[in-house]
C-alpha cells in the first residue's frame, strides 16, 4: 500500500507542476503530448488512431485533445489520403512555436524531477520498467553486450523522450 500510495502522490506532484508550466501556453499536459508526438512524426501528422496508440489512451480521449488543440490553432484536421475514412491531425507552425516554447520550460524545471540526481532518475525508470513491461508498454528486447533491455512496443515511432533524451532507453520493436 505504501509504494502505490507513493506512486500515485508523485504523479500527481508531477503533473501539477507540469500543468502549471504548461498553463500560460494553454496546454494541459494531455494536450502537449499529443504536440510532442506530432513534432516528432516524420511530417508532423499523423491519425488520430495512431496518436491514441502510442500515447496509450482512449479514441474518444485523442477526439476531445485534438478538439481543444484545433481550437487553439495548434492543430489542424484532414483527410488521411492513405485511408478514406481516417482523418489526420496536423502540427501548424504556431503548434511547433509553442511546443517548443513549452519543453523549454519544463527543461529548466527539469520536468518536476529536479530533485533527483540523473542516476537516481535512472533508478526510477529501472524500477518502473518491470511494471511497464507486466502491463504490456515495453516487451523485453536484448540490449547491446547482450543484457536483456526493454523495448517500447510500438510500431514507427523513435524512442525518443521529451527534450532530447531517450525516454523509453530502447529500440522500438514493431506491435505484432
Amino acid at each position: 500500500m505504501v509504494a502505490i500510495t507513493s506512486i500515485m502522490r508523485a504523479q500527481q506532484i508531477l503533473l501539477a507542476g507540469a500543468d502549471a508550466v504548461l498553463k500560460p501556453y494553454g496546454l494541459t499536459f494531455a494536450r502537449y503530448e499529443a504536440l510532442v508526438l506530432l513534432t516528432f512524426s516524420r511530417n508532423g501528422a499523423l491519425p488520430l488512431s495512431k496518436i491514441g496508440e502510442r500515447l496509450m489512451v482512449h479514441p474518444t480521449s485523442v477526439t476531445n485533445t485534438i478538439d481543444r488543440l484545433e481550437q487553439a490553432e495548434l492543430v489542424t484536421r484532414r483527410p488521411n489520403p492513405r485511408d478514406g475514412r481516417g482523418v489526420l491531425a496536423v502540427i501548424t507552425d504556431t503548434g511547433r512555436d509553442v511546443t517548443e516554447r513549452a519543453t523549454r520550460d519544463l527543461t529548466a524545471r527539469d520536468f518536476g524531477l529536479g530533485a533527483y540526481t540523473p542516476e537516481q532518475c535512472a533508478q526510477i525508470f529501472d524500477l518502473l520498467r518491470v511494471l511497464r513491461v507486466d502491463a504490456g508498454d515495453f516487451r523485453p528486447a536484448e540490449e547491446p553486450g547482450g543484457q536483456a533491455g526493454t523495448a517500447p512496443v510500438e510500431s514507427g515511432v523513435e524512442s525518443v523522450g521529451i527534450g532530447g533524451e531517450g525516454a523509453d532507453s530502447g529500440t522500438p520493436v514493431p506491435a505484432t
